[in-house]
């Protein structure tokens, strides 16, 4: 019997899906396979589809899919939302709508006590059940939403030191997944954010990188280092693509030129998986502890702080709508460290003895 779950997936992926089994075959009539255009080119490297258009299994969440697209512009945002329903609507295989009160309170027991979920993870969840429970159905007088307690736990970020950013390109040996990881480290950059660039993002002669529509929608400009500049152009001429900085490599013959021709007529970007993969085995080859790709975004933030930089100008530069998301970096750094302990040695020395 097929699972009502497995519906809630858009025609879209199932097109590419079968779109990717036939490029595995050629064409018999060697037709050449077009250029891409500025229309059928894609610019985010997480293609999120409009919840609106998926599959419902039920009619009460496509209801809730119109709700969250007329409360939310971002379709990430969208799709985070939609999920947590759809799995609740998994967790007890059937419409979400006749779920009672002491169910869901079940359910986030589960994910609480079993599941063992991050408070993150909860408050999301908690926040979509809301939405879908109170907003859309209804049950303003259920009190199961005031009864979940959320702790957040303070966790520092992993921060690598200079000598591990610097071996970590090193290690790396195309210069394909190089030349976005030192592009993420030097200009404090969101994955998503390196990964969707365009030629026309980037203002060489002023130093200049416009970040467009970044984590809630904002647009700012950090600046841009005339070496590392040279280098994303020298880059870009190899491929040549007419929109993108990164495009997807694909599959197919590893030679330069077959790479770069399918670089070329590429219609989406890299995808963050694979500079995610190849990071991971980078650092586990050269024992660096736990750390990922935006692990580097938070040494940039930490290594300016301990040059000097100024906090609002480092707020700026990560996009950060909050002094207090920043500030998390004072706990960071070495330079703080050490301007502390300077000053209780100076308090113990005045101490009588």
């Amino acid at each position: 019997m097929k699972n009502a779950y497995s519906n809630a997936i858009h025609p879209k992926h199932l097109q590419n899906a079968r779109a990717r089994r036939r490029a595995k075959t050629p064409d018999s009539a060697g037709t050449p396979v077009p250029p891409p255009t500025a229309t059928t080119i894609r610019t985010t490297p997480r293609d999120f589809v409009n919840p609106v258009d998926y599959q419902h299994p039920y009619d009460s969440m496509g209801h809730f899919a119109k709700a969250l697209a007329l409360r939310y512009d971002a379709n990430r945002t969208r799709h985070a939302y939609y999920r947590q329903l759809r799995l609740i609507h998994a967790h007890f295989n059937l419409d979400p709508a006749l779920l009672t009160e002491t169910q869901l309170r079940d359910y986030f027991l589960f994910v609480k006590l079993e599941k063992h979920w991050k408070p993150n993870s909860i408050r999301q969840a908690l926040a979509a059940a809301r939405q879908f429970f109170v907003d859309l159905l209804g049950h303003a007088d259920w009190t199961v939403f005031g009864q979940v307690r959320i702790q957040e736990h303070d966790r520092l970020p992993a921060v690598l030191t200079r000598q591990q950013v610097h071996a970590l390109p090193a290690h790396i040996r195309l210069r394909r997944y190089r030349t976005p990881i030192k592009l993420i480290y030097v200009c404090g950059l969101r994955l998503s954010e390196c990964l969707a660039l365009t030629v026309r993002d980037i203002v060489g002669p002023e130093n200049k990188l416009f970040i467009r529509g970044g984590k809630g929608h904002q647009d700012r400009v950090v600046p841009l280092p005339t070496s590392l500049y040279k280098e994303l152009r020298q880059y870009w001429l190899v491929h040549r693509h007419p929109l993108l900085i990164f495009p997807n490599v694909g599959r197919g013959e590893s030679t330069p030129e077959a790479v770069a021709n399918r670089m070329h007529r590429a219609n989406a970007p890299m995808a963050c998986s694979s500079l995610q993969r190849l990071l991971v085995l980078a650092r586990k080859h050269l024992d660096i502890p736990a750390a990922s790709i935006h692990s580097l975004r938070h040494s940039f933030a930490t290594h300016l702080l301990e040059a000097g930089a100024h906090l609002h100008t480092i707020q700026k530069l990560l996009g950060h709508k909050q002094i207090t998301s920043t500030m998390v970096y004072l706990h960071l750094t070495h330079q703080t460290t050490r301007d502390a302990l300077g000053l209780m040695d100076e308090l113990c020395r005045t101490l009588p003895r």
